[in-house]
This record gives C-alpha cells, structure tokens and sequence, in this order.
C-alpha cells in the first residue's frame, strides 16, 4: 500500500475516534454543568480544555457555551469535533481508492450535515448535537466493519483508533487523579468513556477510585480500556509487518514501544496501581505519543508528531 494511502487511513481512524470521544466527554460536562449548581462552569471548562489539550486563549472567564464553542464548533482547532470530521472526511477523500463507497458516504453525509446540525444545536442546546456525532461515529465504524476486507487498510485504521482511545482514555484518568476515592468525579470519568453501565454490572455497582483506574487502565475484555487498546495495536502492527525477524526477536520501533507499553500495564500488581498515579499516567501518556511517532516515522516516511492538539491532515 501506497504510504500516503495508509497515512491517510491511519489519520482516518484517529479522527474519527477523536470526533467520538471528544463528543461522549463534552456531553457529560454540559450535562453537569447545566445540572449542578454547585459546580464552577469556569473551573470545570478549563480542566476539561486542559485534558483535550485546548488552550482557551482570550477568555477571562468560561461557561457552558463558550467551552461548546470551542471544543465542539471550532473549526480552526483540530482538536475540536468540526476540525476533527472535517480532518476525516478530507482524509477520505484523499483516498478514495481504498475506502469502500459507503463509508466515504458516511463521512460525507455527517460533513454536509454538521452546519445544519450545529445551527440548531446552538439554539436548542449542544446534546442533539453531540448524540449525533456519536451515532454517526457509530456507524461509520459498524461500516468499517462490515465493508473493509481485513488487509492493510484495515489494519491502519484500527492502528488509528487504537492509538487515539488509548490516548483519550489517559487523558480523562489525568483529568481526576487528584479527587479522594469516592468523589462523583469517577463516575464522570466512566460516564464519558461510556464504560458506566459495564462497569457496574462487573463490580456490581461498587464504586471506588482503584476499581475504576483499575477497569479502565487494565480490563482485558472492555474495548475501550487502555490495555485493550493497546493490545489491539500491537496485533495490528504485528500483521502490518511480518518479516520481522521472530526468531531473534528483532522487533520495529513501533512494535517495541507497544509491547513495552502494554506489558507494564498488564503484569503491574494490582496493589500498585494507584501508588504515584499522576507519574504513571504521565509516563503512559509519553509512550504512546512515542508510539504515534514512531508509527509516522516507520510507516509515513515522515517526521515525528509534534503534538496532539496540532496534528496536521494528510492529503
């Protein structure tokens, strides 16, 4: 596969992963800002910004439609839900040749709705909004699904998606490391990875800071969890470059920051989890901002990824 096709699929699927996340995260936030009185909108909107990686440039003071300006409307930050669907589709658009017609309807459709969508939002308020961008992230993964063959392509979209949950997921645990054990804050961090519901029917509704880190950072089943992710990047980068060496055990860059990423997480002691977690996740954080460079560098023939709130879009 041509490197600037499957630059562009790699991009794909971190974008739309970025779109979806971003949008289960703000849904939440407005909801308890709109909801309890007793929260500061402007303290709440800037560690929200702080974990998307948005810098609120300007603004004095931030309440619950100035943070939906910027983090969901905003179409010169990349790291908002517009930049990020239109990052995508101007992916795919890109290359057409390796995507199936249905998704890059998809995609195109969900672009040609947003300025419609976003009208009413701003009017109406932003939840039908964010719904929407989440059932269309939905489906265009359902798509991706069903219409892909599992080939090179493939592998580099869900390398995307992989990378970018992983990420998200680091960020959100940051966002509360400093909230005791049993704050409502935990509940939040579940609620925007849409683990709340699975999370309770595994622990059977008990509700502590560890068990949360815990199912989040370590879950082996739960497809959004940190190591699930992980693990799933590192098949694909292990199908994506077979001649390795197996025998010596020579492995890519990629592939050897991957696997050292995940291997920490899963044989850690559970009883060590929590002890320095703001330096844990922070390393873990670092890594697989390594892992996305080192995936451009190997892959791409680029330069490493400077940051993640200015990734630029491949054409």
């Amino acid at each position: 596969m041509l490197a600037r096709n499957a630059e562009s699929l790699y991009w794909i699927g971190r974008y739309v992963e970025r779109a979806d996340d971003t949008s289960r995260i703000l849904n939440v936030s407005v909801h308890q800002l709109l909801e309890d009185a007793s929260v500061d909108p402007d303290h709440a909107s800037r560690q929200l910004l702080a974990v998307l990686g948005i810098s609120p440039e300007g603004m004095d003071s931030l309440d619950v439609w100035k943070l939906t300006e910027l983090v969901a409307y905003a179409k010169d930050n990349p790291a908002s839900i517009v930049g990020s669907i239109n990052s995508a589709r101007e992916n795919t658009r890109g290359a057409r040749e390796v995507v199936s017609t249905e998704l890059w309807e998809c995609l195109n459709a969900t672009w040609n709705a947003v300025p419609d969508r976003q009208r009413y939002a701003r009017r109406a308020g932003p939840h039908a909004f964010l719904s929407f961008v989440e059932e269309r992230a939905a489906m265009f993964a359902g798509l991706a699904d069903s219409t892909m063959s599992r080939d090179d392509g493939w592998l580099f979209m869900v390398l995307g998606r992989s990378v970018e949950r992983a990420d998200m997921v680091v960020r959100l645990l940051l966002s509360r490391v400093q909230d005791s054990a049993s704050s409502p804050g935990w509940i939040t961090v579940l609620r925007s990875a849409g683990a709340q519901d699975t999370y309770l029917r595994t622990y059977r509704g008990a509700l502590d800071a560890g068990r949360v880190v815990q199912f989040l950072l370590r879950d082996t089943l739960f497809p959004r969890s940190v190591f699930h992710a992980l693990r799933q990047a590192e098949e694909c980068l292990e199908r994506l470059d077979p001649g390795v060496n197996s025998r010596a055990n020579e492995k890519s860059e990629a592939l050897r920051q991957l696997g050292r990423a995940r291997s920490e997480l899963e044989f850690l002691r559970p009883s060590d989890l929590l002890e320095d977690l703001p330096k844990r996740l922070g390393a873990l954080q670092t890594s697989i901002k390594d892992i996305g460079d080192a995936v451009s560098v190997q892959y791409f023939h680029s330069s490493p990824w400077v940051a993640w709130s200015g990734a630029e879009v491949s054409l």
